[in-house]
């Protein structure tokens, strides 16, 4: 009986130390919080990241991950400010942002396409950019309106956004994102992201056989959107809010769980729809009869042609490709926006690589 209790005490001395080991463990392995600002409002839009979040993707990288809208708020503000870590925003907010002498960093291309529209009515039989003279055209405020404006130039259109011109060949009208405030009374033509007004347009009784969709895309305007950025400050961070890690390996963690996020939403979208409902309250909903999965699924499936563009079919998603950003680039100094080509720390591959385990250079 004595042998007997002296085995039992030894088991359960030898589990306490066992659990006090795990404990242990399970302590040195505490996640890393991190905060990564959205652009917009919660919706498909973010898929990857909420994908992400919810089947433990972060946390498998020791990250716990806060994904913080942003509204119509300006992202780029909000990260340096403090309130986040990282953000996503689109390349023109970007580049705009980092001329102005923010201190960002693009660590990552999302969307390899742009999904800016404009939307008019068959009726107004505007088929081609040339026919968009002496109409009036909705634009969204904030450095959102400058597809148009390159397209207009593109084109050899002036427009009212540039003060300097008396009389423009279209009147840009800012509207405020929701597209029942002006269409179709009020303009002729109106921004359209394919993946989120087009849908509330069709759903303000307005179906696809009555309007005509001018991607810009197709015009010769790709400006990118969604990307992910760090301030340099955060990358140059030798011990991450004491974790042991410096900002780069924590951005690289983030990356890599977003990326595998990303490519889960694209495949398996009616999954990815179930887990943004949750999260994206009246941002969910459609215009008219079109009710919150529906508008979600659409959102999802435009949201994946985005992603699915460009270096993701090669086996390269989230890598901004050199031609498309010289584009860009270019594009952008020929307009004005940006008065002379970006430095070139205002990208670090770096980042992609050792999330990836690929070279950038090996793109072709």
């Amino acid at each position: 009986m004595k042998k007997a209790i002296l085995a039992t005490a030894a088991l359960l001395t030898a589990g306490l130390a066992g659990a006090a080991l795990i404990g242990t463990q399970a302590q040195s392995k505490k996640l890393v919080p991190v905060k990564l600002q959205l652009k917009w409002f919660p919706q498909a839009q973010f898929a990857g990241y909420f994908v992400a979040q919810a089947r433990g993707m972060y946390a498998a990288e020791g990250l716990d991950v806060t994904l913080i809208p942003a509204g119509d708020g300006n992202p780029v503000n909000a990260v340096m400010s403090g309130a986040a870590d990282f953000g996503t925003t689109w390349i023109t907010d970007f580049l705009v942002n980092r001329e102005k002498g923010q201190k960002i960093v693009h660590i990552a291309q999302m969307f390899q396409k742009s999904g800016f529209t404009l939307v008019s009515l068959q009726s107004s039989n505007i088929k081609t950019p040339a026919d968009l003279k002496g109409k009036r055209v909705g634009v969204w405020p904030g450095g959102n309106e400058y597809p148009v404006v390159a397209l207009a130039k593109k084109n050899g259109l002036t427009t009212s956004l540039d003060s300097s011109v008396a009389k423009p060949d279209i009147n840009a009208i800012t509207y405020p994102f929701d597209p029942s405030l002006v269409f179709p009374d009020k303009v002729d033509a109106i921004a359209a992201m394919t993946y989120n007004e087009v849908n509330q347009i069709i759903g303000l009784g307005f179906p696809m056989n009555k309007l005509r969709v001018m991607k810009l895309s197709d015009m010769g305007v790709n400006l990118l959107e969604d990307l992910m950025f760090a301030p340099e400050k955060t990358l140059a961070d030798t011990n991450f809010k004491d974790s042991g890690m410096t900002g780069k390996q924590i951005a690289a963690k983030l990356l890599r769980a977003s990326l595998r996020g990303w490519a889960s939403a694209a495949a398996n979208q009616k999954a990815a729809v179930d887990i943004v409902l949750p999260r994206c309250g009246n941002t969910c909903n459609g215009s008219g009869s079109i009710d919150a999965k529906a508008h979600q699924t659409w959102q999802m499936n435009e949201i994946a042609k985005l992603y699915n563009a460009g270096p993701t079919l090669k086996g390269f998603g989230g890598l901004l490709d050199p031609a498309a950003y010289k584009a860009n680039v270019d594009l952008l100094t020929d307009l004005g926006v940006l008065k002379k080509a970006p430095d070139a720390g205002t990208v670090d591959y770096s980042i992609w690589e050792a999330a990836t385990g690929k070279k950038a250079s090996s793109y072709k």
